[in-house]
């Protein structure tokens, strides 16, 4: 199993990689001997997690600071990979987010956000990525949905829609590209005690031991736990696995008997 999921001699993108699960995988890639890059807007935590990245696994982590909503941002993050680091075998589209807010009061303007945030730049990256890919006969996305995406959230029209649309993109890439050799698959993750995400919850007065009693796993997940499925995804341990989103959020909790 070690072998298949070696990565040495491979490049890495990682979206969002700065914080969270973006930073977790990066450092997952790279000590499974991976170099990677890490695109994030937050200069900050992208050379802290360089710094992190490097100093433990002795692997090149470059960071480039890319809003993922630009599309130019997106195509110079690209060819800086290629000119820098020689090639690229992988793509993690994990850049995403959104501010909730009910339908009736919704405007346009968080609707294309959400889109433009977690769909359009998915597409651009895969896009420029895959002229990458097709010229070499093999390439690895993975797409970092939600459960949103699967079920739906009140409150997030736009951002369930937009994590769906990811969803059947992955799906179609998958299709079109699986003949240059290349694989597409989707996570839908559940709630993930990322940084960001813990202060969101302490803001909102949300306690994350009530939010994961709704699990079958009774707790919340972390960053590297979805961070080793995304591995698992790039790797050659997934090779005829494409075109699939895997739900990675703590099991459901359905109704029936009562537990003992």
């Amino acid at each position: 199993m070690s072998t298949l999921l070696d990565l040495s001699g491979r490049v890495a993108i990682v979206t969002g990689g700065g914080t969270g699960i973006g930073a977790a995988t990066a450092k997952l890639f790279a000590e499974h001997g991976a170099d990677v890059v890490i695109a994030a807007r937050t200069v900050e935590d992208l050379e802290r997690t360089s710094k992190d990245v490097e100093g433990a696994t002795g692997r090149r982590c470059l960071s480039v600071r890319t809003d993922v909503k630009d599309e130019q941002q997106v195509i110079d993050l690209v060819r800086r990979t290629v000119e820098e680091l020689g090639r690229i075998d992988i793509l993690v589209n994990n850049a995403g987010g959104t501010r909730m807010g009910p339908l009736r009061d919704l405007p346009t303007r968080a609707w294309d956000a959400s889109f433009d945030l977690n769909v359009r730049s998915a597409y651009v990256a895969t896009r420029e990525a895959g002229q990458h890919f097709i010229a070499q006969g093999s390439g690895a996305i993975v797409n970092i949905s939600s459960g949103a995406g699967v079920h739906g959230v009140k409150g997030g029209a736009h951002y369930s829609s937009s994590k769906a649309a990811l969803q059947m993109f992955t799906r179609v890439t998958a299709a079109e590209w699986g003949r240059y050799g290349i694989r597409a698959n989707c996570i839908a993750v559940g709630g993930i005690a990322s940084e960001r995400a813990v202060e969101a919850w302490r803001v909102a007065r949300l306690d994350p031991e009530a939010m994961g009693s709704g699990t079958a796993l009774r707790r919340i997940g972390q960053p590297r736990e979805v961070a080793a499925t995304i591995l698992f995804l790039a790797s050659d341990a997934a090779s005829y696995i494409s075109g699939q989103t895997l739900s990675v959020d703590g099991g459901p909790n359905i109704g029936g008997i009562p537990d003992d």
